[in-house]
C-alpha cells in the first residue's frame, strides 16, 4: 500500500480545511448556514488549528514507512480521527436530510479514509511486495 500518497493527500485535505477554519470562519459560518457569534468563530479557529496541526503530522510523516509496527501511533491517531469523524459525520447527514451536501461527501471521504488506514494498521509495509 502506497502510504506516501494517502499521508500527502490527507495531509493537503486536513490543511486546506484548517487553513478555511482558521482564516475565514466567517464565511465557513455563512456557508453552513449557522448562526454568527463570537464563540462559535473561536471554536472554528481553534478546530481549524487543529486540522492544521493534523495536517503537519501527516506531512513530516508522509516518507516514514508506515504499518504494522511502524509508526503506528501516527497511523492510529489517523484511523480513530477518520474513523470517529465518519461516524458522526454519517450520523448527521443521516439524522437531517436537509443538512448541507459537504457533509455528506465528507462523510464518504472519511468513512474510506478510516477504512485505508484501518489497512495501513492492520498489514506489515513489506507485505504486498513479496
Amino acid at each position: 500500500m502506497n502510504t506516501k500518497l494517502i499521508m500527502t493527500s490527507t495531509a493537503i485535505l486536513l490543511a486546506a480545511i484548517g487553513v478555511s477554519l482558521t482564516f475565514a470562519p466567517d464565511n465557513i459560518i455563512v456557508l453552513l448556514g449557522i448562526s454568527n457569534s463570537i464563540a462559535i468563530r473561536l471554536i472554528l479557529q481553534l478546530l481549524g488549528a487543529t486540522y492544521f496541526a493534523f495536517a503537519m503530522l501527516n506531512w513530516t510523516a508522509k516518507g516514514a514507512i508506515i504499518g504494522g509496527i511502524y509508526n503506528r501511533p501516527i497511523a492510529f491517531a489517523n484511523l480513530i480521527h477518520f474513523l470517529i469523524g465518519g461516524i458522526t459525520l454519517t450520523k448527521a447527514v443521516l439524522s437531517n436530510h436537509q443538512s448541507p451536501l459537504i457533509f455528506s461527501i465528507m462523510a464518504v471521504f472519511y468513512i474510506i479514509t478510516a477504512c485505508i488506514f484501518g489497512l495501513v494498521i492492520s498489514r506489515h509495509p513489506g507485505t504486498e511486495a513479496a
